[in-house]
């Protein structure tokens, strides 16, 4: 009887995995095989390459570099806002935070992942944009707010796995608490740091509706960081809905450049792991 369930739900894990392994490859498949086809169409240097998006031009010119350039702006910009403050605040509550003062400040780390796009995106265009305008730096403030839970959830998790034997070892050859945790239990816990800062990454250049509200949505190369920009995914969102034949397939391998730039950061995070084990 219990070979029979471990058989059992051996097979239900395999499916589980088989059925996630699907989903990824579909999406995949359909990007490319609609995208694929205008981007060899119009050139794929002309299509990457080109600084002139105008679907409406006879013919019509697609370049994406600007939506490229936004997007790895605006991406760059809230890592270097969020990262730091949120591997900070990790540290805080893995070993420095009283319990008292945990169970307040952990939920409300974990209420922000909860908060929709939207709220994020009046938030920043009532308290971000007065400020700084419809701007690459106001879109980098906030996606830098955003990616905080998910930086501060794995990055925590990362530092609580490093066995208590460095820290205290630390301890025992003189470091203060301080120092033990940022000179030895920080450093061991650097492939989980790394892995939040790729999902971070995942998230701030996947992040749509709020990019919208507050970056300005200028189809044109960033020349400013407080100035407008448009990025790939908003170009996606705020154009699909009207576009038709050249335009709809232009938006698809938009779509598919997006998905190449996600699997470039994932394959480039498990070579470094990799490399660091």
């Amino acid at each position: 009887m219990n070979d029979k369930l471990e058989r059992g739900m051996g097979a239900i894990f395999f499916l589980s995995a088989a059925a996630s392994i699907l989903a990824v490859a579909l999406i995949c498949f359909f990007l490319l095989v609609n995208g694929l086809p205008m981007i060899f169409r119009s050139g794929p240097l002309t299509f990457l390459l080109g600084k002139e998006w105008s679907p409406a031009d006879i013919p019509p010119v697609f370049g994406i570099l600007p939506m490229i350039a936004g997007s790895i702006y605006i991406t760059f910009g809230a890592i270097i806002i969020g990262l730091p403050v949120g591997v900070l605040t990790a540290v805080y509550l893995a070993h420095v935070c009283p319990k008292r003062i945990y169970g307040m400040v952990k939920p409300g780390v974990d209420l922000l992942a909860g908060i929709p796009s939207v709220v994020y995106g009046f938030f920043g265009m009532a308290a971000i944009v007065p400020y700084t305008g419809n701007s690459i730096l106001s879109a980098c403030i906030l996606l830098g707010i955003m990616i905080l839970p998910t930086v501060v959830a794995i990055a925590e998790s990362a530092l609580r796995a490093v066995p208590e034997q460095y820290y205290r070892g630390a301890l025992a050859l003189g470091a203060g608490h301080y120092r033990a945790v940022f000179g030895v239990v920080l450093p061991a816990a650097r492939s989980g740091v790394l892995a939040a800062a790729v999902l971070g990454i995942g998230r701030a250049i996947g992040e749509t509706m709020a990019v919208i509200m507050v970056a300005g949505n200028q189809a044109r190369m960033p020349v400013s960081w407080l100035k407008g920009a448009r990025t790939l995914t908003a170009n996606i969102v705020i154009e699909m809905g009207y576009a038709a034949e050249q335009h709809r397939e232009a938006l698809i391998a938009t779509g598919a450049v997006l998905l190449v730039f996600i699997l470039i950061i994932n394959l480039t995070f498990s070579a470094l792991t990799r490399r660091k084990a």
